[in-house]
């Protein structure tokens, strides 16, 4: 199934946002692994659009993703104002518990590819435990750097005998997104999801912004304020540059519109 099949897309500055809410993607989820439709699902945001204004490949990562789900409120009111009025966020650490919850009814398993040292086996023990029946076949905690040939060899072999439905990978955008281009042919899975930072806020880690702030796209405040070292300069900079590429384009369409 091409990507253009799953559901419609609304383009975000170049990139297609799946018209999705989280009762779709769940759907979609369970549909998806039951049938064996492989493909991998990118959770999009301000951030991730903003790495493909600079990078044609990521962009093209992105458009040929099984789901490009509108991870950021700014997506979801985009999508709006374009006429999609179901179109809803479909935040990583949420569609993750979703997908968890839904499985033990469906049979699915899971592996947790990602994380900082000991971060996959506890998101391991902390979902089971949330999720009586949840099956987590398997953790890798891969470098900070590619794979060498000799790792790769090592991942292969222990998720072809894991025989996973999900890889959820945890890494940073856009890491994720080449990574799960790259291995989704290599690996045996049906489905492979970039969640970033879920593996942490799962864990206990790093605290999620509470809800109403992500209701009203203030969560990238909230993660600034504790970590600002890391992420000043993905905020400070791609959000205003988000904001102006966005006006510079409505004003560039006005003006090729017919009088």
């Amino acid at each position: 199934m091409t990507p253009s099949k799953v559901c419609e897309r609304v383009n975000v500055l170049g990139v297609g946002l799946s018209v999705i809410n989280r009762p779709r993607a769940l759907g979609i989820f369970i549909e998806a692994v039951k049938e064996e439709r492989r493909g991998y699902i990118t959770v999009t945001g301000v951030h991730g659009v903003m790495e493909c204004q600079q990078d044609e490949a990521l962009r093209e990562i992105h458009n040929q993703a099984f789901l490009c789900t509108p991870d950021g409120m700014p997506m979801v009111w985009l999508g709006k104002l374009a006429g999609f009025r179901d179109m809803a966020r479909v935040y990583g650490p949420d569609l993750m518990l979703d997908v968890c919850e839904a499985s033990p009814k469906a049979g699915i398993r899971h592996f947790f590819y990602g994380g900082a040292h000991g971060v996959a086996a506890e998101l391991k023990e902390k979902l089971s435990a949330r999720f009586p029946g949840l099956e987590v076949v398997g953790t890798y905690e891969p470098p900070f750097r590619p794979l060498n040939p000799e790792e790769e060899a090592e991942l292969k072999a222990i998720v072809s005998e894991a025989r996973p439905d999900i890889i959820w990978v945890g890494l940073s955008t856009p890491k994720q997104e080449r990574f799960m281009a790259e291995y989704l042919p290599k690996l045996n899975t049906t489905l492979m999801v970039g969640v970033g930072a879920a593996f942490d806020f799962h864990t206990g880690r790093v605290k999620q912004a509470p809800a109403w702030m992500q209701s009203v796209g203030l969560e990238w405040l909230y993660r600034l304020i504790q970590e600002p070292r890391r992420l000043w300069r993905r905020y400070l900079t791609n959000n205003p540059k988000f904001v102006f590429l966005l006006l510079c384009n409505w004003l560039g369409t006005k003006k090729t519109k017919p009088l």
